[in-house]
């Protein structure tokens, strides 16, 4: 065992694959472990780092996924028999740091307001002080993090159209 009985399994499983995630340039979003019948479920969730832009591709939740398997094993956080389950955010997740705003650079975003009001746009730049969006009407808006009460990525299906149109007429 890695650590002692005391700490709960999720976080001993933090402590097994951290170094693992870290090595594939990658951070270690969440873990959760759960019963399920006579064995357990280990979810953990995996995200590019901080100043990646774009959304983490499954060849690389494979790659790491079975080093996390093997580190697993080898270590035995989990009594008994578990299923790991190996996965990125997605895009419903919220923005909540100022990681995650980083990520989501070039998106179209949705942030609601202490005050209630929406800002929609495409996200610009994110740094601890100031969120920029470029509007619908193609103006810049600062908006001050502490504002913001909760943000998501919008899920935009047409400029993929719109990438796929100019692919074929290249």
């Amino acid at each position: 065992m890695v650590t002692p009985a005391s700490s709960g399994p999720a976080e001993r499983v933090r402590e097994v694959v951290r170094p693992v995630v870290e090595a594939a340039g990658l951070v270690l979003e969440d873990v959760h472990v759960t019963a399920a019948g006579k064995r357990s479920v280990v979810r953990i969730v995996l995200d590019l780092g901080d100043d990646a832009i774009g959304s983490l591709d499954l060849d690389t939740v494979g790659y790491v996924s079975r080093d996390i398997s093997s580190a697993m094993d080898a270590a035995e956080p989990i009594h008994g028999a578990y299923v790991l389950e190996v996965s990125s955010p997605g895009t419903d997740r919220p923005l909540t740091q100022l990681r995650h705003f980083r990520r989501a650079r070039t998106r179209l975003v949705r942030l609601v307001l202490g005050d209630g009001s929406v800002r929609e746009g495409r996200l610009v730049d994110a740094e601890a002080d100031c969120y920029t969006l470029e509007t619908a009407a193609g103006e810049l808006e600062k908006i001050d993090p502490a504002l913001v009460a909760r943000g998501h990525v919008e899920v935009e299906l047409s400029r993929a159209e719109d990438d796929d149109d100019e692919e074929a007429h290249a």
